[in-house]
């Protein structure tokens, strides 16, 4: 077989493995949660750990894969992912599971700035579009079973198989990479920004630390206070160093295209609105209505089988209608969708979101494939990684900081709720059991009440999970909606370059799969 086909069938396998891994966590939490007595907190990190540090490498790697050769990278990030994954099914705490789950993020990074990169190296002219149909084909599988995957690994085995399968993906992958891959690099290319790296990683770690512990400690805290100042400094020390380094990891100049200004927005809504919501769908559809991992998994499908559709259809529209068009309505939809979710009661069953799934899968199919497109168009040429690049942190902490401020609106309606109720069934108003419900310690705390008290404090902390899921609903919804404004109003058709097909098509592949569980 031809080098060039080996490169693809490495690539696609990799980036497989990256995506599959992403999509499969989401089903699992709540068998995570049981088998490591973990806290709500914890399972906010085990996504937010891994969209962490994506996000503050994504910039760097592709640097560094320029510098000392993509087929490397790629092969070190195939390594750390694969080593992390199988120290995350080992895991023995959450902080174990947590802190591999950064790890996997870094390797994550090398895997995913490469991917495009190798393939446009091993291929020219017809056979690169071929090429990148069929890896955007194969990560658009990826996005769209791992659910079911995820659940039915979890259910016929264990929560822990949904990183240990990788490990021996990770060595063919890595063997095949050894083996056939070509190297390549750009000795020209830009140089790392490691001052720029280090404070937008703290930056972005600061604020989401404080919104997670804001849940536990409360925004009067002296460390969730001197985080959140921190991250401030953080943040403008970030902007002066990109602005008077000679090769910023992020230019700033390119903000001064309002329809950069409005795609980069668009990526942050659509990831902290929807997206975010997946892990408070996944806990309700499985804590409260007591759905098996795979009965979760099959009913997201509802919303992945409407993206791929939708998105097919949309990558047409792209050429006839405006994207500023697609884009608007797309998170309008979204914002939508998160209003037709509202309203659960206790008797509420999965049905009550089946609208807003299918809805919502309209949304996002309708805003990936134009926002890939317009990420690259409304910069430079020589700037198109970059924009893609940008966009797709922008994603990133769209998922870290979506999932982080809505648990702490989650956890603190939780409380409230618990707290009248318990006083309304005169059960008293315990902080440890208050504490113990809304961290997501509901059993536990139960199981040491006694056993007149029981049924009284479940029928509680199912009331006021359900309350506080209807409140982020709408606070989704907000997002959405304020996303869909913002690309209506800012992404103009002046402001777009011209980009050739082949760049196009290339960050567009990237973008379409970005994952959407992270």
């Amino acid at each position: 077989m031809n080098r060039k086909w080996w490169t693809l069938i490495t690539v696609c396998i990799g980036t497989f493995m990256l995506l599959l891994d992403i999509t499969v966590v989401n089903v699992a939490l709540p068998r995570i949660q049981a088998g490591l007595k973990a806290s709500f907190t914890d399972l906010q990190w085990v996504i937010d750990a891994y969209a962490l540090t994506l996000a503050a490498l994504l910039l760097t790697a592709g640097s560094l894969a320029d510098k000392l050769g993509r087929r490397r990278i790629f092969a070190i990030g195939l390594v750390v992912f694969s080593v992390s994954s199988l120290v995350c099914g080992l895991a023995q705490s959450p902080l174990m599971l947590n802190l591999s789950r950064g790890v996997q993020g870094v390797g994550g990074a090398m895997m995913f700035a490469t991917s495009l990169a190798l393939l446009g190296q091993a291929y020219r002219g017809r056979d690169r579009g071929v090429a990148f149909g069929v890896w955007g084909a194969v990560t658009g599988a990826a996005v769209s079973v791992g659910p079911v995957v995820g659940g039915g690994l979890t259910q016929g085995f264990s929560w822990r198989w949904i990183f240990l399968v990788n490990v021996p993906i990770g060595v063919v992958a890595l063997a095949l990479t050894t083996a056939k891959l070509e190297e390549s690099r750009d000795p020209q290319g830009a140089r790392l920004d490691i001052p720029g790296f280090v404070a937008f990683t703290a930056a972005l770690g600061t604020l989401v630390f404080a919104l997670i512990e804001s849940s536990l400690k409360g925004w009067g805290s002296v460390v969730v206070e001197g985080c959140l100042v921190a991250s401030v400094v953080l943040i403008v020390a970030f902007v002066l160093i990109e602005r008077r380094t000679r090769a910023p990891m992020l230019d700033l100049a390119l903000f001064r295209s309002p329809a950069f200004d409005g795609a980069s927005f668009v990526a942050f809504a659509v990831s902290a609105s929807i997206f975010s919501m997946f892990l408070y769908l996944t806990l309700y559809l499985q804590d409260i209505l007591d759905l098996s991992p795979l009965g979760a998994g099959l009913r997201f499908l509802t919303l992945s089988g409407v993206v791929l559709i939708t998105a097919g259809l949309a990558g047409r529209l792209t050429t006839v209608v405006p994207v500023r068009l697609l884009m608007g309505v797309g998170l309008l939809l979204s914002g939508l969708a998160m209003l037709l979710m509202r309203g659960l009661t206790v008797s509420s069953h999965w049905t009550h979101l089946l609208a807003g799934l299918i809805v919502g899968g309209a949304g996002v199919g309708l805003v990936n494939p134009p926002l890939a497109s317009t990420a690259i168009a409304v910069v430079p040429p020589h700037q198109a990684g970059m924009g893609s690049g940008i966009n797709s942190t922008f994603r990133q902490v769209g998922i870290a900081t979506g999932i982080a401020a809505l648990g702490s609106i989650f956890t603190s309606e939780i409380r409230s709720h618990v707290t009248a109720g318990l006083r309304a069934a005169h059960q008293g108003g315990p902080n440890a059991l208050v504490s113990a419900i809304s961290n997501g310690q509901t059993q536990q705390a139960i199981g040491r009440l006694p056993p007149q008290s029981r049924a009284a404090v479940a029928g509680i902390a199912r009331a006021s999970f359900i309350a506080g899921l209807n409140d982020l609903f709408l606070v989704a919804a907000i997002v959405a909606f304020a996303g869909g404004v913002a690309a209506l109003a800012l992404i103009r058709s002046r402001d777009f370059a011209a980009q050739s097909a082949g760049e196009g098509s290339a960050q567009s592949a990237t973008e379409m799969v970005e994952p959407a569980g992270a």
